[in-house]
């Protein structure tokens, strides 16, 4: 079945046709690792197992998973529930933690809506994640420990506010939102505890996403789109740490 959704998708490719974007939340999809030439499968559930990472210490992998929606829980599931996964398979998708070897899966959380996107902070203590909204219209910030315990929401805009990533500092996060406008996507920074108000770092046309910072946190690279085009490309930038302390008042 799997083989038959990636021709059929590579048939449609090569046809020349063109369609929204859309994203295929196959119950078939696993998490995998690469040493050399050696492959080796980490998951082995029924359900879309995604958006893994590890955190820096090698010990552990975060990742978002739906399997919920495919094994014995599946028939705890309401009939509004059922319609909901039938529409949308996202709606299920969870935030799961395992070794790095695969072993030792454990569920962090139970939410009705897209937790997805987790990251490890640099103390390889917290994690970090986007939740949407149970109709997907809206998303936040979160962050909670490695065990699933003391989840914060950390900011509260009431727009879309997602891939959230940890400054090396562990002092403040840099994530993506939409505050400016429904297709305006800027580079946003916010304090860890999400007390003060979160600060724009980015004024570009187009859309700026998907921040990451290098290891020494001197740098920034980021995903950039402009108006006038449809090319996304990679973007680097030099990061000024103090500045970012004091426009956030944390100095």
């Amino acid at each position: 079945q799997a083989k038959q959704k990636q021709q059929a998708e590579l048939d449609f490719r090569t046809s020349g046709k063109t369609r929204r974007y859309s994203w295929d939340y196959d119950e078939n999809y696993d998490l995998f690792v690469k040493q050399g030439d050696k492959i080796t499968q980490l998951t082995h559930e029924r359900g879309y197992d995604a958006e893994g990472s590890y955190s820096p210490d090698g010990k552990w992998i975060v990742f978002s998973s739906n399997r919920n929606a495919y094994n014995e829980h599946a028939k705890e599931l309401s009939q509004a529930e059922r319609n909901m996964l039938d529409k949308d398979p996202a709606y299920m998708m969870d935030i799961y933690i395992m070794k790095a070897d695969g072993s030792d899966v454990k569920q962090l959380t139970t939410y009705k809506g897209y937790d997805g996107g987790p990251f490890i902070s640099p103390d390889s203590n917290k994690i970090i994640w986007r939740r949407f909204s149970t109709d997907g219209m809206t998303a936040e910030i979160w962050t909670m420990n490695l065990d699933g315990s003391d989840k914060k929401q950390i900011t509260h805009s009431g727009v879309m506010s997602w891939a959230p990533y940890y400054h090396p500092s562990q002092k403040y996060i840099i994530y993506t939102s939409n505050k400016q406008g429904f297709a305006n996507f800027e580079l946003y920074i916010v304090d860890t505890e999400g007390k003060h108000e979160p600060v724009r770092v980015s004024f570009l046309d187009g859309f700026d996403g998907l921040p990451v910072f290098t290891p020494d946190g001197d740098e920034l690279y980021w995903t950039r789109k402009k108006d006038n085009n449809n090319l996304s490309q990679v973007y680097r930038a030099n990061w000024n740490h103090q500045a970012a302390l004091k426009a956030l008042n944390l100095n």
